[in-house]
């Protein structure tokens, strides 16, 4: 097992993807390459699994919170009114029913929606929490729950999102849930430790932060949760001990290249398909992945980005300032890794899942979120 087949982001740039000249180290032997369909019909087939468990727990709710959940989740507009909007990619619960499926078979599968459900609703408490703290007002091609509600109303509705995940594990029947409630429990201590970790770093001068600690920061903040995701899909299936820990490791791995291309995205992505504005992450001088990456290379790239990050955002800059991370290499430097990290994810996923036809689904998933473009 070797690197990714050809450049994880060059679909992003616009570049042909370029032709192997050996089998791709992130893809285990046997295994044939995915052109993207298998994790789009994954995803699809979680999001219609695990959308009416998710309806039910929000529905719950009491009405000023509902309205804003059900807002959050592109179910409702502002006014109350129904909407078809979009409730995000799944990727987190198709994780767990793809690792409970490769472990156990459909039955495992089926007796995992409502952990599923559970870990998309701690994925979206972060989310509600998070925009608030960076200021975030575009998620999902609408304006972020902070900027109509307020910050008050969108943080406690993230905290009711959080309880209602712990609910579902508390009354779920299946012998797995106290387990799954322990890990996804001690998985949101860690995402908040992820997250005081990065904006912490904010508050820091750029030549002060490093790259092994904002590497330790986005596992806490992305791995952790994708490596939940997969570790209790593994509880459900019944998998020893020794198996949920190489999922929850597989899953961590994927994590990180997921964050390092997310932070590419966010800097050079098309805001048409990410729905969010290009280079917001720059304009609020973010020390995201690449630009640390490009900031502590020791070039003369480099000494113009810092000096750059060292001063407020000037309106026309970001050009002058994605140009800065792509000389000084942050734009390489995180796709190179993104590909190392899924190598490592691969080779944690053989220990639990030798037989590659067995791992499709999840080999599938993990290959979407270092080729994707939003």
């Amino acid at each position: 097992m070797a690197e990714l087949r050809g450049d994880p982001m060059a679909e992003l740039r616009g570049d042909p993807v370029a032709e192997p000249r050996t089998e791709p180290r992130h893809r285990a032997a046997g295994a044939q390459p995915s052109d993207g369909h298998e994790a789009a019909v994954i995803l699809e087939g979680a999001r219609r699994s695990v959308d009416p468990e998710l309806r039910a727990a929000i529905d719950s709710l009491p009405g000023s919170m509902r309205r804003i959940a059900l807002y959050h989740f592109g179910w409702e507009h502002a006014d109350g009114t129904p909407a078809a909007g979009n409730a995000g990619k799944a990727i987190r619960p198709a994780l767990v029913l793809a690792a409970a499926t490769a472990l156990g078979g459909e039955r495992a599968r089926a007796g995992a929606l409502r952990a599923a459900a559970a870990v998309e609703l701690v994925h979206n408490f972060t989310l509600l929490h998070d925009d608030v703290m960076d200021r975030d007002a575009t998620r999902r091609h609408r304006p972020t729950a902070w900027t109509v509600f307020g910050d008050a109303d969108a943080i406690l509705a993230g905290d009711a999102l959080q309880a209602l995940a712990l609910r579902l594990l508390a009354v779920d029947p299946h012998p797995a849930a106290q387990a799954a409630a322990a890990r996804l429990a001690d998985c949101v201590v860690e995402l908040c430790e992820g997250q005081h970790a990065d904006t912490a770093m904010e508050k820091r001068a750029p030549a002060e932060v490093t790259l092994d600690e904002v590497l330790v920061m986005a596992e806490a903040k992305t791995g952790a949760l994708l490596g939940c995701a997969c570790a209790v899909g593994a509880l459900y299936a019944g998998a020893s001990a020794e198996d949920v820990e190489a999922l929850d490791a597989f899953g961590r791995q994927a994590g990180l290249a997921f964050q390092l291309i997310d932070d590419v995205i966010g800097i050079w992505g098309d805001p048409g398909r990410t729905g969010k504005p290009a280079g917001a992450d720059l304009a609020v001088r973010k020390k995201s992945l690449p630009v640390v990456a490009a900031l502590t290379s020791g070039t003369p790239a480099a000494a113009e980005l810092a000096e750059l990050y060292g001063l407020p955002y000037e309106e026309g800059e970001l050009e002058r300032t994605a140009l800065a991370v792509e000389r000084a290499g942050g734009r390489d430097w995180a796709q190179a890794q993104a590909a190392d990290h899924m190598a490592r994810a691969v080779q944690e996923l053989a220990r639990a899942i030798p037989d590659p036809q067995d791992a499709g689904g999840l080999l599938a998933l993990a290959e979407f979120v270092t080729r994707r473009s939003s």
